[in-house]
């Protein structure tokens, strides 16, 4: 295993983003942040505590699950019946600029199943990506408008963020498939 990132690396990292975000946001335009489940969630937590206290004034958090449209879920290939877990985003969606967070970005299947799932909660303004790894192998014209870093990793190996809520370590490793 390669670390790729340690802990003081990922704050610095989730700083950067903040402030990318925070420059990229229009004095009185209404944001929120939306992570996908579950280390998109986390890192939206922290981007939403962090521009609440940057642009001074509080921006909204939701946690979306988009288990329901992944489009492997009938795979008859696939391993074990996928967990169905909750979405929960108290407030409306409609008219605002939605900050969605995943924590890696590699083929753009789960962002669109993401978005699938946004619009059926109403109609933002504008979708806007953020991701802590770009890590390339596309299928689909997806990117980020907000990323810490892009690397170049074999299909072969796995990028594996780890954030101490869940797993007790900030930090990005990347290892053997």
């Amino acid at each position: 295993m390669k670390i790729l990132l340690n802990a003081g690396q990922v704050r610095a990292a989730v700083d950067e983003l903040v402030g990318q975000m925070a420059a990229a946001t229009p004095a009185g335009t209404d944001i929120a942040v939306i992570g996908i489940k579950s280390r998109g969630e986390i890192l939206a937590q922290r981007f939403s505590q962090k521009l609440t206290d940057k642009l001074g004034r509080d921006i909204p958090c939701g946690a979306l699950d988009i288990t329901l449209y992944r489009d492997d879920i009938n795979d008859p290939h696939g391993k074990a019946q996928p967990t169905v877990r909750s979405t929960e985003i108290d407030f409306n969606i409609d008219g605002l600029i939605i900050i969605l967070v995943d924590d890696v970005l590699e083929t753009g299947r789960s962002i669109r199943a993401a978005m699938d799932a946004l619009i059926d909660l109403g109609r933002p303004r504008a979708i806007r990506l953020a991701v802590l790894i770009d890590r390339g192998h596309r299928e689909l014209p997806i990117q980020a408008d907000f990323y810490s870093c892009k690397v170049d990793v074999p299909q072969d190996e796995s990028v594996e963020v780890s954030l101490v809520e869940t797993d007790d370590v900030d930090q990005v490793a990347v290892s053997k498939g």
